[in-house]
């Protein structure tokens, strides 16, 4: 069971969040519960001990099974997976072996979680499952194509692999899915996205997206590929896009340093501002960021006017992925589309957070308001949380571990899209190389040479922003969508209906 799966025992019944608040479509249709599932689908739901429907699930079935295209907003750990393989099952044709639904994953772990899900789902029912994912060989996905995979589940580089290799094609794709969307573009898969596009079949497709948050380049993504897209999200007490999320990580205070750079290396934001207490702590974490190769500058009273007015140009023209400022150096810059804000020392004034935090999730967009604090800083925060009725939301500190996995993950899939994009004549003179590569593999000294390598082409390749969507107006990229109070029945309105395909 993966990870977004972990759910009740059987026969415990889930404690649901107090006044939760949905965001629904037009025509909202009413949810379901496990008992008014197609048979089929709960004896897979029975198959692996489920005795009731998540609030995901139960609200997101019936627009999969109504063929309805929409954005699903939901939290990790929420029960999405199950959300749209159940669907997915219901709309297999076991005649037919070909790919008939196509899911794509940021990363080799969730792509393999998934697939492992599905087939605990679907047990011996026929309906067979393959992962695909880059760092490993292509003989054993391949041959599961050739056999007739009606589910493929993989990241968007390998997949496009696949496709440009003409081993796998999407003739008969009937529903696409696209789950962690804001992940996938965090680890810069919108390139391999897009060229993916280009292998959709031409007939009415079904097409969904899982996300945590909705900012204004994973909206542009869902225009994209979706077709009218609608909105459903179950985030409590916040409405899809205008989501600030308020983060915190609790660790000691000798390792903030590290920490905010491991935390910048998982979350990959598009650009953050970085708040600290005093200019000296400014000049130290910005010295820290440029040394491990970020495009990073300060704000600060040491500096001329000259450097501050290019600083601050910079800044607002959005070609600086990271400032790190004081309140006072900071204020007059509005920096557009900002994705992050961190605050690296918390404020000694309690309003000084919600002028911090309010720097990001302007204009309907989502963000974040990262905090790293220590012990003693966290009951200050809990009082700040408190007064203004902010949720918190406390994640574990990344460890060298995750950070080493998440950068694989990028390299992996940056050296494929690389190695896609060569010519006959560059892959002619790549040849040369290929018995020393061999070699180097064999030999117990020569990591070091490798990883040296690999390094140098983080640095040069991957400390730039992701890359997102061409940007438009951020209203003709909000789903339509209305807030229901809290345990009301969905209504429907007489609006215009939909088109349909």
């Amino acid at each position: 069971m993966t990870d977004d799966e972990k759910r009740t025992t059987p026969g415990q019944v889930e404690e649901q969040q107090p006044a939760e608040r949905i965001v629904e479509p037009d025509h909202a249709l009413p949810e379901i519960n496990l008992e008014q599932l197609p048979q089929k689908l709960q004896e897979a739901a029975a198959r692996i001990g489920w005795t009731r429907l998540m609030p995901v699930q139960a609200r997101a079935i019936p627009y999969l099974l109504a063929r309805r295209d929409l954005m699903i907003q939901s939290r990790t750990g929420s029960g999405k997976t199950g959300a749209f393989i159940l669907p997915i099952l219901e709309r297999i044709d076991l005649s037919l072996n070909a790919c008939q639904a196509l899911v794509l994953a940021p990363t080799r772990e969730l792509a393999r979680q998934i697939a492992k899900e599905a087939e605990d789902l679907s047990g011996s029912g026929g309906v067979r499952t393959i992962a695909v994912y880059g760092g490993v060989g292509y003989g054993p996905q391949i041959d599961a194509f050739r056999k007739g995979a009606h589910l493929v589940v993989g990241t968007p580089g390998r997949v496009l692999d696949h496709l440009l290799k003409r081993s796998l094609t999407l003739k008969d794709l009937k529903i696409l899915i696209f789950d962690e969307a804001d992940r996938m573009m965090s680890m810069g898969f919108y390139p391999d996205m897009k060229r993916v596009r280009e292998y959709l079949p031409r007939k009415p497709l079904s097409a969904y997206m899982f996300s945590a948050t909705f900012p204004p380049h994973v909206l542009r993504l869902a225009r994209e590929f979706l077709h009218e897209p609608e909105m459903l999200s179950l985030s409590r007490d916040h409405v899809h896009v205008a989501e600030v999320q308020h983060v915190f990580y609790a660790i000691p205070a000798m390792e903030k340093d590290r920490c905010l750079v491991r935390i910048i290396e998982m979350e990959n934001p598009t650009s953050a501002l970085i708040f600290c207490n005093t200019k000296a702590t400014v000049n130290y974490v910005t010295v820290v960021l440029q040394r491990f190769g970020y495009d990073a500058d300060q704000l600060s009273a040491d500096l001329s006017q000259s450097a501050r007015q290019h600083v601050m140009e910079r800044a607002k023209a959005g070609q600086l992925r990271f400032l790190v400022a004081t309140d006072v150096a900071a204020r007059g810059i509005d920096i557009h589309d900002l994705s992050h804000v961190v605050l690296y020392e918390q404020p000694e004034e309690t309003e000084a957070y919600i002028h911090r935090a309010g720097r990001t999730g302007r204009a309907g967009a989502g963000g974040e308001a990262v905090s790293l604090v220590t012990r003693l800083e966290l009951i200050a925060l809990q009082r700040v949380a408190d007064q203004f009725g902010i949720e918190l939301i406390e994640r574990p500190a990344p460890s060298d571990a995750d950070v080493a996995a998440v950068v694989s993950e990028r390299v992996t899939a940056l050296l494929e899209t690389q190695l896609r994009s060569r010519d006959t004549l560059q892959t002619e003179r790549m040849q040369r190389f290929i018995r020393l590569a061999r070699e180097l593999g064999q030999e117990n000294d020569a990591g070091a040479l490798i990883a040296m390598l690999l390094d140098d082409y983080y640095q040069q390749t991957l400390h730039a922003a992701p890359p997102r969507p061409p940007a438009e107006a951020v209203e003709s990229s909000v789903p339509s969508g209305r807030p229901s109070p809290p345990q009301e029945k969905p209504r429907q309105r007489n609006s215009r209906r939909r088109k349909r395909r």
